[in-house]
Parts: structure tokens; sequence; C-alpha cells
């Protein structure tokens, strides 16, 4: 049996890594490509960015919570690969795109299909255990810190052969991956503990709801879940562009940062949290990671020179460890045929925020560097994101007073239990 977990967790790693690379072979190239296809300049290629990243948010918030209850009904399996086969159309869409709109085509695509971090996330919660549950959500960002370090190198690399090249690779990846699962990934969600499917629990307003039956998960963790991936905009949204604007790095540097970055959240992610994590417990990790997000976020802003946003990557990448400790808290708590449910809600909050998160940043980033601008600051969305930080901080440490710290809570319902304690 442990075998066979093993080897669905390499799959499901393996899958999450391809949907990064995908994802990250693009980002050095995409304010240039925005520049071009718009005819405009940086400052408004951030705005068409950030609408970019809307569409594909808000299709992901519509149709998260049907996969993740269908994942519940059928099983995280054939959720998983079709999703993977969404992903790959969509790059094939990328591939062809001859104008913005195709873009935004592509996006929207990609977030109907967009179950691979729902579903994967449901299927480590079925086959974790309360020992090892936040080792492996770590897996989670480790796969995205890996694809960022192997995505903007690939990406680099096939250009050079031709423009859209990256998208074809991207896609035959996907495809491939999808085949190999097929053939090698098996369900984690025994028939026994599937529940029926039904919409009104899958429409995103009603998954959202859905988290308040769950009383020990607090509200207080849920919030701070919220203004964490909001604040962590200021950095996936707006980076390539500010350090366009202020350092004016080119694709290969802001390639080179984000290969940097990746190292570190692997480092961490797959290394340092199995460390720290038994050490600090999840609350002081959850605490110390949103403290080390709060400082990198104010150093980013008011660097002024381009060698220190480098420096300041190694505070942020530590900050990774808020994220699988936060989902281990809320996951370890609800029953084992929900975790498709609670894993869709994760998700559709998560789109939630990367529907205002995007727009958010990339208009604060036009409004302080645009012709009219009366202050000219560049690094105006990490000090929003900063702030947003700091205010979960204090959100956090609230609710673990007023809560029973996860690690003494003793469930119930024997879906939770481990096995061999039975």
């Amino acid at each position: 049996m442990t075998s066979s977990k093993n080897a669905a967790l390499r799959f499901i790693f393996i899958t999450l890594l391809l949907d990064v690379i995908g994802l990250s072979i693009v980002v050095p190239v995409l304010p240039r490509l925005i520049e071009q296809l718009i005819d405009g300049n940086i400052s408004r290629a951030s705005q068409w960015s950030g609408w970019l990243l809307f569409a594909y948010a808000i299709m992901q918030f519509i149709c998260a919570p049907i996969v993740g209850n269908l994942s519940d009904k059928y099983g995280r399996r054939p959720v998983l690969l079709l999703s993977l086969l969404g992903f790959g159309i969509d790059y094939i869409f990328l591939w062809l795109a001859p104008t913005i709109w195709w873009l935004f085509l592509g996006r929207i695509i990609a977030g109907m299909f967009g179950a691979s971090i729902t579903t994967a996330s449901a299927y480590i919660a079925d086959i974790s255990t309360n020992e090892n549950r936040a080792k492996n959500f770590g897996m989670i960002g480790a796969a995205f810190g890996l694809g960022y370090i192997i995505g903007p190198v690939l990406g680099g690399l096939l250009s050079e052969l031709g423009a859209r090249i990256p998208f074809i690779a991207a896609a035959i990846l996907t495809f491939l991956n999808a085949i190999y699962g097929y053939f090698t990934l098996p369900e984690s969600l025994p028939v026994e503990n599937r529940r029926p499917f039904e919409w009104k629990r899958s429409n995103p307003l009603g998954s959202l709801v859905q988290l308040k039956k769950h009383k020990n998960v607090s509200g207080g963790l849920i919030i701070t879940f919220i203004l964490l991936y909001i604040a962590d905009h200021a950095v996936m949204s707006t980076w390539s562009f500010i350090n366009i604007e202020k350092f004016g790095w080119s694709n290969a540097l802001i390639g080179l940062s984000l290969t940097v970055a990746g190292i570190m959240v692997v480092i961490v992610q797959a290394g340092l949290i199995r460390i720290i994590n038994p050490k600090l417990g999840n609350e002081k990790s959850i605490f110390a990671g949103l403290v080390l997000y709060t400082v990198s976020l104010l150093l980013f802003a008011f660097a002024s020179q381009s060698w220190m946003m480098f420096i300041f990557l190694i505070p942020y990448c530590l900050g990774g460890i808020t994220g699988p400790s936060l989902r281990s808290i809320i996951s370890r708590n609800v029953p084992q045929n929900q975790q498709g449910e609670l894993q869709g809600s994760l998700t559709s909050l998560m789109s939630v925020t990367s529907i205002i998160g995007p727009l958010l940043m990339t208009n604060l980033f036009t409004w302080f560097t645009g012709p009219g601008a009366r202050i000219q600051f560049a690094g105006a969305p990490f000090l929003l994101g900063a702030v947003l930080m700091m205010i979960s901080v204090f959100i956090a440490v609230n609710s673990f007073k007023k809560t029973i710290p996860s690690e003494k809570i003793i469930s119930n319902d024997i879906s939770l239990l481990d096995p061999k304690d039975i």
C-alpha cells in the first residue's frame, strides 16, 4: 500500500509540475508579447495581463466547485485526467493565437478545466495521515517551485526555435502525462466513501457557504487564506512588469529571477518544511511565514538596486511555509468523503483572490507608473501586499487564541483516522 501511495504521489507531483511548467514557459515573455499584440506600452500591457488572469480566475471560480464535487462522486482519477486534457487544449489555442482575444479564449478554457490543483489536493488528502499531511501538501509548493525552475529555462531555449514552440511543447507534455496517468494512476477515493453529486453544493457561492458547516475550520483562518493569496498577487501578477519598469530587466533576467525563486521554493517546500513544520507546528509555521512575507514585500517595494530583488527573494520564499500549514489545519478536520468539496471550496476562494488580486495589483501599478501619475512609485503593489500580509498576521494570531490547536483536535469521524490507529 505504501509503494502504491508513493507512486500516486509521484504522479500528482508530475501533474502539478507540468501545469506550472506550461504556465511559467510564457511568463518571461508575456509582458512583451501582450505589448506587441495590443500595440501599447508596458503600463497598458500590465492592465491587459490583469484581465487575462481575471478571465482564467472567473471561470475557475465557477467550475472548481463543480469539479470538486464530481470527484467526490466519481473519484479523483477520471476528473484529474479530464483536467489534463483540458489544459492540453488550452496550450493548443495559445499556440495558434493571432490576437490578444485568442489568449483570452485559451485562459477561459484553462479556467474551465483548471481542476488539477483541486483534485490533486483532494487526492493528497485521501492518502495522507495526520503526521504527513502538511509534508504531502508541501509537494504542491515544491511542484510550483520546480516548475518555475524548468519552465523559464525551457521557454527561453525553445523560443529560439520559434515564439510559439513553447506552447506546442507544453501541450505535448500535458497529453503524454494524461496517457501515463491513464495507465498508472490508481483511484484514491473508495466507492464506500463517495457521495451523491448535488448541484446546490456545486455552485460557486454555495461551495463557499459549505465552509461554514465545518465547525472546526476557523473563520479567521479562512480570512487569512484570502488575504494571503490576494497579497501574493503583488508578486505573481506584477513581478515582471515592475522590474522592467524600475530596472529595465530583459526577458532573460526575468527568467533567471524566476529560476532562482523556483530553486528557493523547492528547497523550502520539499526540504525545509519537513524540518520546520514538525518543530514549530502548524500555528507557529503560519505566523512565521506571514511575518517573512510581510518583511520581504516591504523590501521589494523600496529596493533601489536590481541585485536587491534577488536577495529579498530569500525571506519571501521562506514565507512559503505558510500555505501547506494553513491547508493542513483546514483539511485535517474534514471527513474524507468531503475533501473534494472542501478543496473545491478552497480553490474557489483562491479563484476569488485571483479575480481581485491581479486587477487590484496591475491597475495599482498602472496608476503609479502611467504618464499622468502624480507619484511615480512602481513598487506600490508590493507595499499594498505587505499591508495585507500584516493584517493577516493579526487575524491569524487572534484566531489561534480562540480555537483549539489543530494538533489537539480529536475527530469523531472515523474517516479522519489513520487505519493503523483503528
